[in-house]
């Protein structure tokens, strides 16, 4: 069913299904919120927030019930709404609050007060919008604007070719703040009428499947791999929606043998998340959604047209959003083709940066800068090798990997931990590079295990 907003979500399903559960939640036993009980509080938190006269609300998304009730009723107060990673430094939370004109803030009261010199005046123009980060976590990660509009559409692509019922439990484990979790972990059942099991974070990975008991689970690579690893999964799972980064065929081939149905989706914070769900044996063959259109480039680009789930732009960020949207067209910077029956395949990345396993995006250009800086050497390239940070270094046919990560410990020590270099790899030969004298990344990242 296609929603027009928040809004008219809310109310339509407290109408169509009253006293069946929306949402699951609780720390020592599941929780159960209406749908009706949903809207009412939704309702009574808009009133609360419209009293604080207050435009922009940053919201520090835990994950939690009051997470959620927060921004349905911010977005229905008429309030621009930015989703903030309350696992995220104090410091670039700060920037964060500080570029996306937040008013005031919502969540943990320590954290809170903590960000509350980065406060600003509040914005004139901001009902509907929601703001996502972009996943990396460098300089680099921008404010993408979504709507509630936008962000409906997509929830109803996913509806459209991965329907799920009112007896369904979709459990959300992921974050709040990034786009994928917020459409494909919460949206996506509510729009459906089936009920929403939130997450009680990490430290409960383990045995949120047995305390909720879901039949659908929506994950990145990384938390599947987790959940398999320690077999934290319950028998009632019947769907694995996998997204947000590659997705290794042992990880899906093993949720097959127990009997789940695997769909992996391709999408982009820009898209308001999914552009393309896999709907039949091979989980790499992709359905492109009801509402988009995509075209490959000359060079394989994957190129997205999507009138109903497109971004507005970057935040305050002209420049890159038309880099990023000439002409109304999304240039993803990512490659693919279509198979001889129309389905999407992805192969590979065209812009200079990886996806590391749990979905977050590493901008290269700096990070190799520095490197090159401590090394004295231009001839280096970091590539995900074995699903981890590879430094590779040319013209250099053997050495010793532990010196060398010892000399990048000042540029390694203040990235999180899943960015750092793991490891080494050499190369007697010079790396090789373009007729301009630009590194074939794509030609390194396919050879570095061999290296």
């Amino acid at each position: 069913m296609r929603f027009s907003s928040f809004d008219d979500l809310l109310s339509r399903q407290a109408l169509a299904f009253g006293d069946a559960a929306a949402l699951l939640y609780g720390e020592r036993e599941p929780k159960r919120c209406s749908y009706s009980e949903l809207y009412e509080r939704v309702s009574r938190q808009a009133e609360a927030f419209r009293a604080l006269h207050k435009s922009c609300l940053g919201v520090l998304a835990d994950g939690s019930f009051d997470c959620v009730i927060a921004i349905f009723a911010a977005v229905k107060a008429g309030m621009q709404v930015v989703l903030l990673d309350d696992a995220l430094s104090d410091e670039l939370l700060l920037r964060l609050v500080s570029d996306t004109d937040i008013d005031q803030l919502y969540g943990d009261p320590d954290l809170c007060e903590a960000l509350s010199p980065a406060l600003t005046g509040g914005v004139t123009d901001g009902a509907h919008r929601i703001l996502f980060f972009t996943s990396g976590t460098t300089d680099r990660s921008k404010a993408v604007v979504l709507t509630e509009q936008s962000l409906m559409a997509s929830a109803y692509n996913g509806g459209a070719l991965l329907p799920l019922t009112p007896k369904d439990t979709l459990l959300c484990m992921l974050p709040l703040a990034h786009v994928f979790g917020f459409v494909c972990g919460l949206l996506w059942g509510l729009s459906c009428g089936a009920t929403v099991a939130l997450g009680r974070g990490p430290r409960h990975y383990f045995d949120d499947c047995t305390f909720f008991r879901p039949t659908a689970l929506s994950a990145v690579p990384l938390l599947w791999g987790f959940l398999l690893k320690y077999k934290a999964i319950n028998p009632e799972l019947k769907l694995l929606l996998i997204g947000a980064g590659d997705c290794k065929k042992p990880l899906l081939d093993a949720a097959q043998s127990l009997g789940i149905r695997v769909s992996f989706g391709y999408g982009l914070t820009e898209t308001s998340s999914g552009v393309a769900l896999s709907l039949g044996d091979d989980p790499y063959a992709m359905t492109v959604c009801p509402d988009d259109r995509i075209t490959i480039a000359d060079d394989d680009e994957i190129l997205i047209e999507s009138p109903t789930c497109l971004m507005q732009g970057y935040y305050k960020n002209p420049q890159d959003t038309a880099a990023a949207v000439p002409n109304g067209v999304l240039h993803t910077g990512d490659l693919g083709r279509f198979d001889e029956n129309g389905l999407l395949h992805i192969t590979g990345r065209k812009k200079e940066m990886l996806v590391l396993p749990d979905g977050t995006k590493l901008f290269l250009p700096e990070y190799e800068r520095d490197c090159a800086a401590v090394l004295h050497t231009e001839e280096l390239c970091i590539v995900l090798s074995k699903e981890v940070p590879t430094l590779v270094l040319g013209n250099m046919p053997q050495g010793d990997a532990r010196d060398i990560l010892a000399r990048l410990e000042p540029v390694l020590r203040d990235r999180p931990r899943g960015q750092q270099l793991k490891n080494v790899l050499f190369t007697a030969e010079p790396l090789p590079r373009t007729a301009t004298g630009k590194i074939k990344r794509w030609a390194i990242q396919r050879e570095g295990n061999s290296i």
